[in-house]
Order: structure tokens, then C-alpha cells, then sequence
């Protein structure tokens, strides 16, 4: 005789926590996710439906294959991961499960998710982040993106958060984390949906995205000017 688990039907869609790196399309035009671990080859919208990672073709999640999304019930555990070398530039993502899931311990493998949160953590110098950019890496067709301070930015390629949020669409919220180690708890003063319009603090990062972006510029004619000084003065000296 075959033991079957019991279903679970919920009058609401659960809600769980995961960690993903921010991506941005080559083109510029599309913002998503990729995972930490199994599927990260994968990159996935704010709504997006899973697909066996090993190519068979089952619906997943299928019980005797690992693939599904994959999720943590509690956000304390998904946090914790972020304090790892490798996922130190990941975001903190808060998502609803739909569709057909399987329920462990810590959390769900399931078929259908949508992401409503993204909690960005500092820059790398521990700063608040003002931005997500070109972290380095990337996905073919995808480019991997990191928080970054304004700082810190120099000419790299860079979204700021509400920027991220409106390529990335479907309401999606990014949020910016306070600076130091516990960088995944989310700002309290950020709490609108980005797509219906700018407040304070995303009026503010965009902002100092602006002003890095023409700090770098002056740094770069500085640079050229007194290159071009420079040849000037040599050539005169040759005469």
C-alpha cells in the first residue's frame, strides 16, 4: 500500500524568503533574478514559472526530481545565507508560492512564485546601497549586478533601486537595507510600491546616483585636460 502525504489547501497563497543576485539583460531593457544554488543558470522574472533543471519533462516540482523553485519558510533563515563569502552581494527576496508545492521542514519546493520584496544589502565598503551594479559576472545574455554605494559606483554600468524596480515590473518593491553586518533587515522609511511613483528615499537615491555618475564624469575631463596640457607643455619644449 503507498502512503500519500496530505494536501494542503490554504486560503491564501503562502508567503517565503529566498536569496537571488539581481540581473540585468544584455540589452538593458529586462531586470530579474538568478539563484544561489540548483537552476542558477536560470535567470527568472518578479512572476515565473519553474522548469526541471535537468531538462526531463515532468511538471515540477516533481517529488522524486529536486527541481522547483526553493524556498525557506522564515526570513531570519534565509538571512542567515547571506552572511556567506559567496552570497555577501545576493538580495533578500520575500515571495508568494503558487501554484502546486511540496512542504519540508524549512520550507517549499513549488511550481509558480512571485517576487513582492527585494531587500538590497550595503556596498561592499558598508555603506548604504544607492544602486545595483555591474558586479563582475554574468549569465550569457544576463549581467550580474551588485549593491553599490554612490561612492562607489565610477563607470560602472548601474541601475538605481527604482530604476531595477521598473525594468523588473509586475509591482515589485526593492527596498534598501541598512548599512553594517545585519544588512538584509529592510529601511523602514521605504515602504511604497515603486511603480506608482517616487518618494523621498527613491527621489534621494536617484540622486546620488546622478551626482556619482557626474563626480566620475569631472574626474574623467579633469584627466583629459591636463593630458592634453601636458602635450601641449611637451611639444613646446621640443621647439
Amino acid at each position: 500500500m503507498r502512503l500519500r502525504l496530505p494536501e494542503e489547501r490554504p486560503t491564501e497563497p503562502p508567503t517565503g524568503y529566498k536569496i537571488a543576485h539581481p540581473v540585468l539583460s544584455q540589452d538593458g531593457a529586462r531586470a530579474g533574478f538568478t539563484g544561489v544554488s540548483l537552476g542558477g543558470a536560470l535567470p527568472y522574472g518578479v512572476l515565473a514559472d519553474a522548469s526541471c533543471v535537468y531538462g526531463l519533462k515532468h511538471r515540477a516540482p516533481q517529488r522524486r526530481c529536486d527541481c522547483g523553485f526553493h524556498c525557506v519558510h522564515e526570513r531570519t533563515a534565509a538571512e542567515a545565507l547571506l552572511c556567506t563569502a559567496e552570497h555577501r552581494a545576493a538580495v533578500l527576496l520575500e515571495i508568494t508560492v503558487l501554484g502546486r508545492y511540496l512542504r519540508f521542514e524549512l520550507g517549499f519546493r513549488y511550481a509558480r512564485q512571485r517576487v513582492r520584496t527585494a531587500t538590497v544589502g550595503p556596498c561592499a565598503c558598508g555603506a548604504v546601497a544607492a544602486a545595483l551594479a555591474d558586479a563582475g559576472w554574468g549569465r550569457p545574455g544576463w549581467l550580474g549586478l551588485a549593491p553599490s554605494c554612490a561612492g562607489c559606483l565610477g563607470g560602472r554600468r548601474a541601475l538605481s533601486l527604482a530604476g531595477f524596480a521598473r525594468l523588473a515590473g509586475e509591482g515589485l518593491r526593492v527596498v534598501a537595507g541598512r548599512a553594517g553586518p545585519l544588512a538584509a533587515v529592510a529601511d523602514p522609511g521605504v515602504s511604497e510600491p515603486l511603480g506608482e511613483g517616487f518618494g523621498v528615499p527613491e527621489l534621494a537615491a536617484e540622486a546620488a546616483l546622478l551626482q556619482a555618475r557626474l563626480d566620475w564624469f569631472q574626474t574623467q575631463l579633469s584627466r583629459l585636460g591636463d593630458g592634453e596640457a601636458d602635450g601641449r607643455a611637451g611639444g613646446l619644449g621640443e621647439r
